[in-house]
């Protein structure tokens, strides 16, 4: 958990009450190591503090609240980091992403206001959970409308990561940019999201998908993803895609660094062509509100940029035929998991992913 912006991750022990009306608990397997974590202890993302972290886990459903009957105890359960209720206008617009349960998914309490985790003695305090889930905790009570029900036999170790990351890359490919067949793409931070826009762009179709990072393993990993070219810049994909498009540059470039910046647009858009999407799934700091870029390049050329949360995907739907893409053969997903972790070593996990040395980290219960 993390009690102040700044801090280390603390392994402590907390209460736990049981689950309240529409909701579950649930025994998890594994967590990964988000990026999205971080910005917790960076600050740069908004939060009400202290939270229990973690947003992508899978596990199985040990209790049910009062009036749930969408799952069963026993059932393995992807957890999502967003919400669906099916009711709200996005949800039934087929936006679940984009669901209205979800706007307060950091703020630390659940959908009813309260709290689930608490510290022990006689002057308690009520501890938050990362997007309504807190999966870095074997044990967490979150709502039904974020669980996704899987099949049995499937590894929940791996299915963790369909919870985020691999859900949320892949999307920004297939969803937000709407890479098609034949088409050109240009991935821009090759982390747990990037490497996994690799290979939505891969299963899109495209004919060429350029992959960029500064790091070489990074690099590697995207090509073993099945990325065609690589860069360490932006400045220096720019003359791969030319070349390789003869001028006619990409069709889409996704940004997916670990912190989006307002001065990351203007090269993104440089290396898209007429009427190419610049897609931003990246976390820009909140306090940011400025960007530059070219408005008569968007205009004249018709350029687009799109904002993606969760890769605009549909969790009930895409998750399963994540999970069944890789029993095909055709989805990597122990490729990602460059090491594992007990809970105790949580800050051992950010620290190699700061440093560059992790695709994904995982952490098993």
């Amino acid at each position: 958990m993390l009690w102040e912006p700044g801090n280390k991750w603390e392994v402590q022990e907390l209460e736990l009450d049981p689950p309240a009306p529409g909701e579950v608990l649930v025994e998890l397997t594994a967590s990964g190591l988000c990026h999205s974590d971080e910005h917790l202890v960076t600050g740069d993302l908004p939060a009400g503090l202290p939270m229990v972290g973690g947003h992508e886990g899978a596990g199985r459903v040990r209790q049910l609240g009062p009036g749930v009957t969408e799952v069963a105890v026993g059932d393995p359960v992807v957890l999502t980091f967003l919400p669906s209720c099916g009711r709200c206008s996005s949800c039934v617009r087929g936006m679940t992403a984009l669901c209205d349960d979800g706007a307060g998914a950091t703020l630390g309490p659940q959908l009813d206001g309260t709290y689930r985790f608490h510290t022990g003695g006689d002057d308690p305090d009520e501890i938050g959970q990362m997007c309504l889930l807190g999966t870095f905790s074997q044990f967490t009570v979150v709502p039904v409308k974020s669980v996704v029900t899987i099949d049995e036999g499937f590894p929940l170790d791996l299915a963790a990561l369909v919870g985020c990351g691999v859900t949320t890359g892949y999307g920004s490919a297939v969803r937000t940019a709407e890479l098609r067949a034949g088409d050109a793409a240009v991935v821009i931070g090759i982390g747990g999201i990037g490497a996994n826009a690799v290979q939505g762009a891969v299963h899109a179709g495209c004919r060429y998908v350029v992959a960029v990072d500064p790091v070489e393993f990074k690099r590697d990993k995207a090509l073993e993803l099945g990325a065609t070219h690589v860069a360490a810049s932006i400045d220096e994909a720019w003359p791969i895609i030319s070349e390789l498009t003869r001028g006619r540059l990409a069709d889409a470039a996704i940004l997916t660094t670990g912190v989006a910046e307002g001065d990351d647009l203007q090269p993104a858009l440089q290396l898209v062509g007429k009427r190419g999407r610049v897609v931003v799934t990246a976390l820009g700091k909140a306090e940011q509100a400025t960007a530059s870029l070219s408005l008569l390049e968007l205009t004249l050329y018709e350029k687009q940029i799109r904002g993606a949360l969760f890769g605009s995907s549909n969790a009930r739907h895409d998750v399963p035929r994540l999970l069944e893409l890789h029993n095909l053969g055709r989805l990597k997903l122990r490729e990602l998991v460059t090491k594992e972790y007990t809970l105790d070593e949580v800050n051992e996990g950010y620290e190699d992913m700061r440093a560059g040395r992790n695709i994904r980290g995982l952490i098993r219960f």
